[in-house]
């Protein structure tokens, strides 16, 4: 494996950096959270036009850049120093895929060129607390169901030749904005059941969207309530979407790991600079030697998660995209990159707060966010050792309770 980066990633990472330095400060930042949407339309119709960002990891048949789930990850870096609030997650990294791989060719051909455009923004409508197990990173999904009866979730009906879904799905990240809702639904009641996708207009007649208070305001969130809505089926009926629910997880994971890397650098790099300029003693405190200790051990927290992201990426990407060397077996690693980042994005927040001090612990500081960005992460897609005990399953590490030799 090559872990240089080619200089058109290069220039992807140098360009979107640039962007939103200008774009996403502290102040900007505040402002599009507050903001109806969560993020600030202008900002994203920057990122799609100048960048075409939305569709970094789209075919160009479909109006997309042709790059693969690693340009998508180290794009989703930079992004994630800023914690730029944006529909990119759950537009580019949860439902395009979807549609690309599930679709039929009418549906992709109506609707991944508007996403790659960032015309249309989308959302993949499974309850916060599923998601994790929707996407097989801490358990295997094949358990995984969409409706709960009459008690909760979605579910699906024929009626005619279509469909109406009735249900409720809360924390649906983007839920409250999206223009397209990708709808996870229960059909076939108890004998058959069955969990299929379903394509839901956000203004479709009897969808009731609501955005809900967040721990991490920069990951908007909404409660979606759907009473006999219409809705499309996504691809063929007799297509199984659970594997390809599960594969999607791990390309996810890899771009969430390199999103908490780069926060986790991010806020690092902040709280070196702060301890270089703030005095004790007649001398700054950056110089004391339990500080160093302190700053030394986080560094090593985000370099050794940067490998395990960087490599995840490069094993989640489409082998035509950047094949493996020969007898070099691709695996399954955004769970496990996820978990180490995700620890070493916590440890980085919790030291930055402690190390700036009175300020640190202030609401106007930025500190804040960088920990409940960690701590969000951790609610909807982890916690670390559930990822760690997924990965250990997945690769066959205990069997019957007992280490596999």
């Amino acid at each position: 494996m090559d872990t240089r980066l080619t200089a058109e990633q290069e220039e992807i990472r140098r360009t979107l950096r640039e962007l939103l330095h200008k774009r996403c400060g502290s102040p900007e930042l505040r402002a599009a959270v507050d903001g109806p949407a969560g993020h600030d339309p202008l900002l994203w119709s920057a990122l799609a036009d100048q960048l075409g960002l939305p569709g970094l990891a789209l075919p160009e048949r479909y109006g997309g850049v042709g790059c693969s789930v690693t340009e998508l990850a180290l794009a989703c870096e930079e992004t994630g120093r800023a914690l730029a609030p944006s529909p990119l997650l759950a537009t580019s990294v949860l439902t395009a895929p979807l549609i690309l791989a599930l679709g039929t060719q009418a549906q992709r051909a109506e609707l991944l060129p508007r996403l790659a455009a960032g015309a249309l923004t989308a959302t993949l409508a499974v309850p916060g607390p599923a998601l994790t197990t929707a996407l097989g990173l801490t358990r295997d999904n094949t358990g995984f169901c969409a409706g709960g009866g009459r008690a909760g979730g979605v579910q699906a009906r024929r009626a005619g030749d279509g469909w109406l879904l009735y249900g409720q799905a809360d924390q649906v990240l983007d839920g409250h904005s999206a223009g397209l809702l990708l709808v996870a639904a229960h059909t076939g009641g108890f004998a058959r059941s069955r969990t299929r996708l379903f394509l839901v207009a956000g203004d479709a007649p009897g969808v009731v969207r609501v955005r809900q208070t967040a721990l991490d305001a920069t990951r908007a969130q909404g409660r979606v309530q759907l009473r006999d809505v219409g809705a499309e089926l996504l691809g063929e009926e007799e297509v199984d979407v659970l594997p390809v629910l599960a594969a999607l997880g791990d390309g996810v994971g890899a771009v969430l790991a390199c999103e908490a890397v780069g926060a986790a650098d991010r806020v690092l790099e902040r709280t070196v600079e702060y301890v270089g300029q703030r005095e004790q003693f007649g001398r700054a405190v950056g110089s004391f030697q339990a500080l160093k200790h302190r700053l030394a051990d986080v560094y090593v927290a985000v370099q050794a998660a940067r490998s395990a992201a960087y490599y995840a990426a490069w094993a989640a990407a489409p082998p035509a995209a950047c094949g493996p060397p020969p007898g070099v077996r691709r695996e399954r690693a955004g769970g496990l990159a996820l978990a180490q980042a995700l620890e070493a994005l916590r440890a980085a927040a919790a030291e930055g707060i402690q190390l700036h001090g009175g300020i640190g612990f202030t609401w106007e500081h930025d500190a804040h966010l960088y920990f409940k960005r960690a701590a969000g992460d951790e609610l909807l897609f982890g916690p670390a050792h559930r990822l760690r005990d997924r990965a250990a399953e997945s690769a066959g590490l205990f069997a019957d309770g007992k280490v596999a030799v």
